[in-house]
């Protein structure tokens, strides 16, 4: 028999370890779902803060309260915002979660693109983080798409 749990509003079945909230894979793993760390997109956004560390490292010195600050701060407020919803419980509080990640991981494209300008790092320098940007992202959008069915 199969079993389902809800996490939050997000359905987990408890045997399959499929999560379904929707079509989006941004939820969508093997394994127990339990809290917001077994998300991809959250996963996928603690991946983009250890890249976007790495890299803002190599800036200039005097860039640390500057550009290196905003950069590593708008990308930490990504998995941030999707983990803090855990404790408010209703799809609404998570949208507007998911929104404000998304508007941080903008800022963290947005911040990268004026480190390549500026000639801090290079253009290909950008090219993992741009990505993982890219792909949390759809995610984002996919999971907001699928909760919007619920509310």
């Amino acid at each position: 028999m199969q079993r389902q749990r809800r996490l939050g509003f997000i359905s987990v079945n408890s045997e399959q370890g499929i999560v379904t909230s929707g079509d989006s894979g941004a939820v969508k793993r093997e394994g127990p779902v339990r809290s917001y760390r077994d998300l991809l997109v959250w996963q996928k956004g603690i991946d983009l803060v250890s890249e976007c560390y790495k890299l803002s490292g190599r800036f200039p010195r005097d860039e640390r309260f500057g550009l290196t600050n905003q950069l590593r701060r708008a990308a930490v407020s990504v998995p941030a915002n999707i983990a803090e919803v855990q404790g408010r419980g209703s799809p609404k509080a998570f949208l507007q979660f998911l929104w404000i990640a998304n508007g941080s991981l903008t800022e963290v494209e947005t911040h990268l693109a004026i480190a390549a300008r500026l000639g801090f790092v290079s253009a290909d320098d950008c090219t993992v983080p741009l990505a993982l940007a890219e792909e949390v992202g759809r995610m984002l959008t996919g999971l907001r798409r699928s909760l919007d069915k619920t509310v």
